[in-house]
């Protein structure tokens, strides 16, 4: 019978969370307290049970749903210390987790107006980041996202002061929000002034809607990573393309099932993806809202894609190597991961895969 690891000793990079999702449960509750904001019941009802609220996402109602109730947990974050203790509380959950390297997305502009504005929006995120960094030992980046729901101009002004801070912890440029609102295209010329600025290019496709999306990120915006991109599953010309040119998806199970992209664990397309070639960077999105965390992807793997040790190994160095962290620091988890490897496991219980 094979023998399997612990996933959360497994060095790994993480690749997709947002920056409200991923508060903890019970800081959200804290701050809503202290700055009397009144959540609505079923946000309140979730973090108090630990049960993920029912999001499906896949029509306009479902999304709006999951917006209302992400929008409620970031209005908890008022002052400088509430940032920098979300990005603290988030190292030490990825470091429990096994991450060696986090790179977390950001839009400042929904932060700003408590802030002070734009740039000290960021601003207070980048140090929050920093301290975070020699606090925890975990190396941690940036990505600015621009909103599709907001005007292509405002992407610009975004990509711009990306680009400006790019000496102080950021590293790419993503877009987020709503596929079906927004054509990438509209977007082009941000990401132009992103990539020109050294930035990689990380917009989101191919969750709530279909492989057209993640052609368009890769024709329009020169995609050099996919938020997500699983639905490019349904095009296997659109998967060999991911996999020849090496363009790593972003896959979030947990989240792919909570809005309801696929009915069950096992519908998430992952082993056709890594079968085809296709780099993952397995991510939690959101686990303020969908209820897991990073090593809880692995075990999706694990447990619903039959993924061995070795196959969960190459998972975690397909992450390592779609980050952007530093050669020595690729070099060190990329060590660490075949160590695990070869490290003692224990009897593996019935896998279940495929359910």
């Amino acid at each position: 019978m094979e023998r399997v690891r612990d996933v959360s000793l497994l060095p790994k990079a993480h690749l997709h969370l947002h920056f409200t999702g991923s508060m903890r449960p019970a800081t959200v509750l804290e701050l809503a307290d202290k700055y009397g904001v009144r959540l609505p019941e079923t946000l309140t009802d979730a973090l108090t049970s630990g049960e993920p609220p029912s999001l499906r996402a896949t029509d306009e109602r479902g999304w709006f749903r999951f917006q209302r109730l992400y929008d409620a947990a970031r209005s908890c974050l008022r002052e400088p210390e509430d940032i920098h203790r979300l990005v603290l509380e988030a190292a030490e959950e990825d470091l429990k987790d096994g991450s060696g390297w986090l790179e977390i997305q950001v839009d400042p502009t929904s932060y700003a107006p408590r802030l002070g504005g734009l740039i000290p929006a960021l601003e207070i995120i980048l140090d929050a980041v920093d301290v975070a960094r020699r606090d925890t030992g975990l190396g941690i980046r940036v990505l600015v996202a621009a909103n599709r729901m907001k005007h292509h101009l405002d992407a610009r002004t975004l990509a711009r002061l990306a680009v400006r801070y790019a000496d102080r912890g950021v590293v790419g440029f993503g877009l987020s929000n709503d596929e079906r609102r927004g054509m990438a295209r509209d977007f082009d010329r941000a990401f132009a002034i992103a990539r020109e600025g050294g930035l990689l290019s990380a917009p989101h496709g191919g969750e709530l809607t279909g492989p057209a999306s993640v052609r368009d990120c890769l024709d329009d915006l020169e995609a050099d990573r996919i938020g997500h991109g699983v639905r490019a599953a349904e095009d296997p010309r659109l998967v060999q393309r991911l996999a020849d040119r090496q363009v790593t998806c972003e896959v979030c199970p947990a989240s792919n099932v909570a809005l309801g992209v696929y009915e069950k664990p096992g519908d998430v397309p992952l082993r056709r993806l890594f079968e085809a070639g296709v780099p993952l960077a397995l991510g939690a999105d959101d686990p303020l809202l969908f209820g897991s965390r990073l090593a809880a992807q692995y075990e999706i793997a694990r447990r619903y894609h039959g993924f061995t040790d070795a196959e969960l190994a190459e998972l975690a160095r397909q992450s390592v190597r779609g980050s952007v962290a530093p050669e020595d620091v690729k070099a060190e988890l990329l060590a660490g991961i075949d160590a695990w490897l070869v490290g003692p496991g224990t009897e593996a219980p019935d896998s279940g895969a495929g359910g």
